[in-house]
């Protein structure tokens, strides 16, 4: 009984070692009952496969960080965080979560940083995400007469930074005054698109999303809280941006 303890013991002490310094290699000794290049192809293979999946999903902000500081955020990122989920499809939000809860302020770091890492992770969840579009909807019609039923593969955002022009040419020190309102959908052929929308555009989709109103009822909910606005100017504003939203892929359909 106590050989069969004391081997899974040592098995146990064997994989905390093991892991510990595939984790972080530099600070972690390695087992001392594994050979080091049975051990390094282990370190190559962990980390490259994680350093790869991360940098292929957020390829702006990679090409924002030297190779050193790159390489130095990704190993502090395996070394620190404990991820949550074994899938490697998940591996860019448990970046995410570490930029947002784990590195801190790090000098170099862009201002931005928090608000690109999101960006570009949006596009990751949007493309996985397994929401289902509602049936029984209508492809087309009128958009105020009928009710507008935004897709569920649609996301409103806003950042303080103007994130979709963000990459090397232009990085932004300060926030401009005004906010930066993006659309981030995926149509109805499943591919994942972006657009860059102003605040009423915003607002009129979060009431869509709320009581089942039509077009109209929307634009006069709308007009009640922009009192300053043209009527006129407004329905066909209005019209016209329902319509756009129907044949992206933005509004999934019509109801009566």
């Amino acid at each position: 009984m106590s050989t069969a303890v004391d081997k899974s013991r040592k098995f146990q002490r064997l994989q905390r070692e093991f892991a510990a310094h595939l984790r972080a290699p530099d600070s972690c000794a390695p087992p001392a009952e594994v050979e080091d290049r049975r051990m390094g192809i282990y370190r190559d293979l962990i980390y490259n496969n994680i350093e790869s999946f991360i940098a292929g999903g957020f390829p702006v902000l990679r090409s924002l960080y030297s190779d050193e500081r790159w390489h130095n955020m990704v190993r502090d990122f395996v070394h620190r965080h404990a991820s949550q989920s074994p899938y490697f499809l998940q591996i860019s939000e448990e970046f995410l979560h570490y930029l947002q809860s784990e590195r801190g302020c790090q000098p170099g770091d862009p201002p931005f940083l928090l608000e690109l890492a999101h960006y570009e992770w949006v596009e990751l969840a949007l493309d996985v995400s397994e929401a289902q579009i509602p049936t029984g909807l209508l492809a087309d019609g009128d958009v105020l007469q009928l009710v507008p039923v935004v897709s569920p593969l649609v996301w409103s955002l806003s950042y303080r930074y103007p994130v979709h022009r963000i990459g090397p040419a232009y990085q932004p020190q300060e926030p401009p005054p005004n906010p930066t309102f993006l659309l981030v959908y995926r149509d109805r052929e499943d591919e994942v698109g972006f657009m860059e929308i102003n605040a009423v555009t915003a607002r009129l989709l979060q009431l869509a999303e709320g009581d089942a109103l039509s077009g109209q009822q929307l634009l006069e909910k709308l007009a009640a809280e922009m009192p300053q606005a043209d009527s006129d100017t407004l329905q066909k504003f209005g019209r016209e941006l329902l319509q756009k939203l129907l044949r992206v892929g933005v509004v999934a359909g019509l109801r009566p």
